[in-house]
């Protein structure tokens, strides 16, 4: 029997794949699209992102991006807007932190907008608990 697969563990690990810092072309919305900052990972290719016209929406990953892309909480991306469904979108691109940085720079962001305040949602809650000890207590 011949083997029919697509390599071996290398593979699946993604070792020897596309470099990392690979500088890309800044993709800019066009029509029908909105910028957003992820909320909440619902599971399932599924997210809460808050768009920067002001709308909450559900979105969706696309296929391409799904287990090639990862989307972390507080992550800039780029949403195409379903014209039948105004609540609903899909994420048709991941913005790195400096990329999104060069996007405030040339005014696609908005200015009262913080980058730096989705890279730390994690690490609030965390670090301060609500919980105080004194050392004559124990």
């Amino acid at each position: 029997m011949k083997n029919k697969g697509k390599g071996g563990k290398n593979r699946r690990r993604g070792k020897n794949d596309k470099e990392e810092g690979a500088k890309r072309e800044l993709v800019f919305k066009v029509e029908g699209q909105e910028y957003a900052q992820v909320i909440k990972l619902l599971g399932n290719g599924r997210l809460d992102a808050s768009c920067f016209d002001g709308i909450s929406r559900l979105a969706h990953i696309r296929g391409s991006m799904r287990k090639k892309v990862w989307i972390n909480q507080g992550d800039i991306i780029l949403l195409s807007l379903r014209e039948f469904q105004d609540d609903v979108a899909d994420v048709i691109q991941k913005y790195s932190p400096e990329e999104a940085r060069l996007l405030k720079q040339y005014g696609e962001l908005p200015e009262n907008f913080n980058l730096e305040e989705g890279e730390n949602l994690d690490n609030e809650s965390e670090n301060d608990d609500g919980v105080e000890f004194e050392i004559d207590d124990i």
